[in-house]
């Protein structure tokens, strides 16, 4: 750290730029100049499916971060906000990084499909120029592999991945790559990944490349119609269960994953909607109180529910990873979709996205 970096973050200098902060004022003579934030310029944009038809563009963004930026490890993801065109606040969405495990202040790449239902990946995918700033949160997750080129072994690791799934295993691969494992220690990976056709199929000449080389990473691509199956797993990787495997994906996809691995303390898991978990009946009413507005309990979430009533609660990943749409419920119970837990201690911070009602519910909002 600089004299000058420790001076701008002293507490002298965050009172006399109070409430602003001193990033605010950086900013106005250069967006990458900060002190605590993390931004990044969009330095170049790739196109990954031109020739699908049906299914939504994907993009490949590299970005250079602020040297703020600490880096991050394979598999992990980053939220990224963006003030949209017509918006007045700053929007955020989570996504997985799809480069290899970078350094801090190192370039980094996000492979991003424009979902309908997504503002923000529509617009970084469609709308986004080069050159343009971004805001970045560190890279967070537990979806990490924990070899490395300095502890080399003989572990056979399996990558299993739908969609845009493949793009946190894609980091995992290219690092495993970049650091040397090639066939050490008689290393093998075999990877298998689903798409919904040759023409969708994200990193396609990559993957082609990787199948071609002598590098010990069997590559399975599954097109169409096909599906997960126990049955393949077993003939590819006889003691699956005893293998340290990674997937991701959507929800009915890793479903089917955990259901052939069982209990096995091997299989680590991302997926990108939280899976069904059975509500029971919905009763009772919820009511936004600072907003004046309640309707009778519907089950949903309750991030779904002040939708549905018109409210615009600020949110971000929609999965209960960015913790932007928490707010403080006032009274009641609520049931964590992701994992069924309830809980009715009063005036909690809950998770608007992952947090359903159970009977009459308060949320200060």
């Amino acid at each position: 750290m600089t004299l000058t970096t420790k001076l701008l973050g002293s507490r002298a200098v965050a009172a006399m730029t109070s409430p602003h902060g001193v990033d605010r004022y950086l900013e106005m003579f250069n967006p990458m100049w900060v002190v605590t934030e993390v931004r990044a310029r969009v330095v170049d944009i790739q196109r990954e499916n031109p020739a699908a038809q049906g299914s939504a563009p994907v993009a490949t963004i590299t970005l250079q971060p602020t040297s703020t930026w600490r880096g991050h490890r394979a598999g992990q993801y980053v939220q990224v906000g963006v003030e949209l065109p017509g918006s007045a606040r700053r929007m955020t969405r989570c996504f997985s990084i799809s480069s290899a495990a970078s350094l801090p202040g190192e370039r980094i790449t996000l492979t991003i499909r424009a979902n309908d239902e997504g503002q923000v990946s529509k617009f970084l995918v469609n709308e986004a120029k080069v050159g343009q700033m971004l805001h970045l949160s560190q890279a967070d997750g537990d979806f990490t592999i924990h070899e490395s080129a300095a502890t080399p072994t003989a572990n056979h690791l399996v990558m299993i991945s739908g969609g845009s799934g493949i793009t946190p295993v894609m980091s995992q691969i290219r690092t495993l790559l970049r650091d040397g494992y090639d066939g050490r220690a008689n290393r093998k990976v075999t990877f298998i990944h689903f798409a919904r056709s040759p023409e969708d199929q994200i990193f396609a000449d990559e993957l082609a490349a990787i199948a071609e080389g002598d590098n010990h990473i069997d590559v399975h691509l599954r097109y169409g119609d096909a599906t997960f199956s126990e049955f393949e797993l077993r003939r590819l990787i006889p003691d699956f269960r005893n293998t340290d495997t990674w997937a991701c994906g959507p929800g009915g996809l890793i479903e089917l994953v955990k259901e052939a691995y069982g209990d096995s303390p091997r299989l680590r898991v991302e997926f990108f909607k939280p899976p069904a978990v059975s509500l029971g009946s919905a009763e009772g009413s919820v009511s936004f109180t600072r907003a004046g507005a309640s309707a009778e309990n519907t089950g949903a979430s309750l991030l779904e529910q002040a939708e549905a009533l018109g409210l615009k609660p600020e949110f971000g990943c929609r999965m209960g990873i960015c913790f932007s749409c928490v707010k403080t419920k006032t009274d009641g119970t609520v049931r964590n979709i992701l994992t069924g837990e309830e809980s009715s201690l009063p005036d909690e911070e809950v998770r608007l996205c992952v947090s359903a009602p159970v009977g009459d519910c308060s949320v200060d909002l």
